[in-house]
C-alpha cells in the first residue's frame, strides 16, 4: 500500500474503501495512525481531503470521519499550506451538517468522547449497527428488541439497511439455536426492511447462508428467510406472528405491549357491552384511539406495535389505558 492511498481514496470520495481498511480484522493500527498524520504536497492530512469532499452525507462517510479523528485528534486544529483548518475547508466547500458538526469539536473534546462517544453522536447508524452485531453474535436478543422499541423507526430502518443489509445475513450465520425471541427479532427486522431478504453480498443472500451446511440455521429461521418482500409488504404483522411463532409466546419484556394493544383492539371491537358503558361524549375519542392503535398494528409497514404517540393520546384522554 502506497503512502498516499488514503489521500487518494478520500479525494475520490471512496468512503467504503477507507472504511474497509479501518475495520479490517487484520489491520495494522499503528500503520493506519501514521497515515493519518502524514501530509501530502499541499500540506494536507487525509482529514483535509475528507473535509473538502464531504458535501453528500452517507453513513460510511460519517464512520470514516469519526475513525479519522480518533486516529489523529490534533488534525482538528492542523492547518494546510494555505492556512486552512478542517472546519475552514468544510464550511467553504459546503460539507454536510453531520461532518460540520464533527469537525467543529476540539481535540480535547474528541479525546474525551472517544470512539464510541463520537460514533454515537456523529455516526449513529454505524454505532448502533455495531451494537446490534455484537448482541446478535452473543445471542443478547433482548438488547436488540430494546433498541428497536426505544428508537425512531427511521433510525432502525437505516441500521437494518446499513452495509447492504448485512445484519440479516449475520442473523442467518448465528441462528443455529432456536429461540422465540430470535424468531421474533428476525420477523421485526424483515417487517421493517423487506428488501433485506433479497440483498446479496458476494453471491450470498441471508437464506443461502442459513441453508448452507457450514451455518445450518434452525428450521424456524430458514422458514422466515424463505418469505418474499412482496409477502412481507402485503401481510399484517400479527399474521406473520401467528404463522411463525407459537401461541404461548408471551414474553412480557418484549411482546407484552404488543399483546396488550391487540387485546385492547379486539375487546373494543367485539365487546358491545363495554361500548355501551362508554358515554356518547367519549365515544368519538375512544373510536379515534381504537382506530390509531388498529392502524399502528395492522397496516403493513406501519411497525410492529403501538407507538408512544398513540399510547400518549389514549392516556391523555383517560380512556382505559
Amino acid at each position: 500500500m502506497s503512502a498516499n492511498d488514503h489521500h487518494e481514496w478520500l479525494k475520490k470520495r471512496d468512503w467504503p474503501a477507507v472504511q474497509n481498511v479501518m475495520l479490517h480484522p487484520d489491520r495494522d493500527d499503528d500503520l493506519t495512525m501514521e497515515k493519518y498524520k502524514e501530509r501530502d504536497e499541499d500540506g494536507r492530512l487525509p482529514h483535509h481531503w475528507l473535509a473538502a469532499k464531504a458535501q453528500t452525507h452517507t453513513h460510511a462517510l460519517a464512520m470514516v470521519g469519526v475513525f479519522s479523528i480518533c486516529l489523529n485528534p490534533e488534525a482538528l486544529t492542523t492547518r494546510d499550506n494555505k492556512g486552512e483548518t478542517l472546519i475552514n475547508i468544510a464550511s467553504r466547500s459546503g460539507a454536510c451538517a453531520e461532518i460540520i458538526g464533527l469537525l467543529s469539536i476540539t481535540p480535547e473534546e474528541a479525546r474525551s468522547l472517544d470512539a464510541k462517544g463520537m460514533a454515537r453522536l456523529y455516526a449513529p447508524v454505524g454505532y448502533w449497527w455495531n451494537k446490534m452485531v455484537g448482541w446478535i453474535r452473543s445471542r443478547s436478543y433482548a438488547d436488540c428488541h430494546k433498541f428497536i422499541n426505544e428508537h425512531d423507526d427511521e433510525l432502525v430502518r437505516e441500521v437494518l439497511k446499513y452495509d447492504n443489509s448485512e445484519l440479516l445475513r449475520i442473523v442467518a450465520c448465528e441462528s443455529q439455536v432456536y429461540s422465540e425471541s430470535l424468531v421474533f427479532l428476525a420477523l421485526r427486522m424483515i417487517h421493517r426492511h423487506p428488501l433485506s431478504l433479497i440483498a446479496i453480498d458476494d453471491g450470498w443472500t441471508a437464506l443461502k447462508i442459513a441453508e448452507h451446511p457450514q451455518y445450518k440455521a434452525c428450521n424456524e429461521i430458514q422458514n422466515v428467510l424463505r418469505l418474499t418482500p412482496a409477502h412481507i409488504s402485503s401481510t399484517p404483522f400479527p399474521t406473520l406472528i401467528r404463522q411463525h411463532l407459537p401461541k404461548q409466546f408471551v414474553d412480557s419484556s418484549i411482546f407484552g405491549t404488543y399483546n396488550t394493544a391487540c387485546t385492547f383492539i379486539k375487546h373494543m371491537k367485539y365487546d358491545k357491552a363495554e361500548l355501551v358503558k362508554v358515554g356518547m361524549r367519549r365515544f368519538s375519542t375512544l373510536h379515534k384511539g381504537m382506530f390509531l392503535l388498529n392502524e399502528c398494528i395492522q397496516k403493513p409497514g406501519a411497525g410492529d406495535g403501538p407507538t408512544s404517540v398513540v399510547l400518549d393520546f389514549l392516556n391523555n384522554t383517560s380512556v382505559f389505558l
